[in-house]
């Protein structure tokens, strides 16, 4: 998490002028900043993450879901998500695939990020359960049914690359 949080900390200090929120999800999904300007708040919240914060499993559809909502009023061409994980979807009511439809429906693009490494140590340094390292397939179609686009970083130099390619 030290790595993802110095990516993201250094991604944010080039988004100035943005409106940026943060959902953190785990077993549950939940807005931990609202849609702001006020980076440093976001930096401040991202500080204060602590892994298993939201519990230990990967609700990813609800999460999505979430943020789809709380972007419905930000002006089109504004609606992005960057989705971090380091698993598959394990909670949670809404299924990717279902979150993939509400957001394209309301026209927010989705980049979906999976990262960690390939021998079963995911993000926050949790072990996956045999078979359940990564659903990169999932992620894909998230991305690219939301005209986002999917990528894969096993370290942090790689998870720094694709930040930066986002924001171009």
């Amino acid at each position: 998490i030290v790595v993802a949080r110095a990516v993201l900390d250094d991604f944010l200090s080039r988004r100035a002028g943005d409106q940026i929120g943060l959902v953190v999800f785990g077993q549950q999904a939940f807005v931990m900043t609202p849609i702001t300007r006020d980076l440093d708040s976001v930096r401040a919240q991202l500080a204060d993450a602590m892994v298993g914060l939201a519990g230990q499993e990967t609700a990813i559809g609800d999460a999505v879901a979430l943020a789809v909502k709380r972007l419905r009023n930000q002006q089109q061409g504004q609606r992005v998500l960057i989705v971090l994980t380091d698993g598959v979807n394990t909670a949670g009511a809404i299924d990717p695939r279902k979150a993939a439809e509400l957001a394209a429906h309301d026209r927010v693009r989705v980049y979906t990020i999976a990262f960690g490494g390939d021998r079963g140590m995911g993000l926050f340094g949790l072990r996956h359960a045999a078979g359940n390292s990564m659903d990169e397939q999932a992620l894909r179609h998230l991305a690219e049914a939301t005209g986002g686009q999917f990528f894969r970083a096993r370290n942090s130099d790689e998870l720094a690359g694709i930040y930066t390619q986002i924001q171009a």
